[in-house]
């Protein structure tokens, strides 16, 4: 994905060393990692290798997972990367290792039951937005549209048309992701 690798690389270029760092948890790894110091692990988004594979919620949900949603979550291994957008603050979730795309899963799964109970077509999440909020960024699955929502609600409105073309209008930003 074009779109994300290039904000990859902006946001690389916001640190020294070309080099993002975390709590160090010897207990969940990444690929992504590339040295510890102390309490901390310095880490760069990293190109998946083998690729996650989304065939088993295909199968759970019984739909096709659009390919945009498969894209955004199969380029890199990487922690969250921070943005603003013009709507406010962005932050993108990553995979870091291969347990994190279980949990995702499980977590598409939960909200796509959520949806059907509320008569609403499958989104998946990509972007939390301010930390006391509950609002979030999601990609429609049919459309491939970025929408705003809430848990549990039908979308707010559409952001954007594209993920791509919402990528590339987000600014990088130094700071430590908030607890969500």
């Amino acid at each position: 994905m074009e779109a994300l690798q290039d904000l990859v690389d902006r946001t690389l270029l916001l640190y020294e060393n070309r080099m993002l760092c975390s709590p160090f948890d010897p207990d969940w790894r990444s690929p992504c990692e590339i040295q510890q110091a102390g309490s901390l692990t310095y880490w760069r988004p990293v190109s998946q290798q083998p690729k996650v594979d989304f065939s088993g919620l295909e199968n759970a949900l019984e739909i096709p997972i659009h390919p945009d949603i498969q894209a955004f979550y199969r380029a890199f291994w990487s922690g969250t990367l921070e943005t603003d957008s013009q709507e406010g603050r962005v932050s993108l979730i990553q995979l870091w290792n291969t347990e994190d795309f279980d949990r995702l899963i499980a977590n598409l799964i939960g909200h796509a039951l959520n949806k059907q109970r509320n008569r609403s077509g499958f989104t998946a999440f990509f972007a939390t937005t301010e930390p006391e909020s509950e609002l979030f960024l999601s990609i429609d699955n049919d459309t491939g549209a970025i929408l705003l929502e809430e848990p549990g609600q039908p979308p707010i409105r559409e952001v954007e048309t594209d993920i791509a073309t919402f990528l590339s209008r987000l600014e990088p930003q130094r700071r430590e992701p908030d607890l969500y």
